[in-house]
């Protein structure tokens, strides 16, 4: 993971909360990337849903009954959840090691295009 990537994630984790335990923080606007002017749309209709449907949420779904110790409080049934979320599925699932989902089967391109819309959706 490139330096610039893993500092971005860091301030990101930061202003969700993920990187502290004082409560509330004051919510700061994460400007996208620059290359997110290039990259192609990626929205929740066009790839997100599905994406989350087939790699994710067999463990991460409000309705999976077997979450194989995925935390309850963690799914992604909706966009604000996954919004509430987006830091810690950033640096499980994409970069160079991602460890989620834990079988993989997951296609660089497909990594590409979640870290695309998490980034540059949102």
């Amino acid at each position: 993971m490139s330096v610039a990537r893993r500092c971005f994630l860091v301030v990101l984790s930061a202003v969700s909360g993920m990187a502290c335990d004082q409560g509330a923080v004051e919510p700061i606007i994460v400007e996208p990337p620059d290359w997110c002017a290039e990259a192609p749309v990626t929205t929740w209709n066009n790839f997100g849903q599905g994406f989350l449907v087939e790699n994710c949420q067999p463990c991460h779904a409000s309705t999976t009954v077997d979450r194989h110790d995925a935390p309850a409080s963690v799914t992604f049934d909706t966009p604000d959840e996954v919004a509430d979320h987006r830091a810690r599925i950033l640096i499980n699932a994409t970069g160079d090691e991602p460890e989620m989902p834990p079988a993989g089967g997951v296609s660089e391109e497909d990594r590409a295009r979640l870290e695309a819309w998490l980034l540059c959706d949102f």
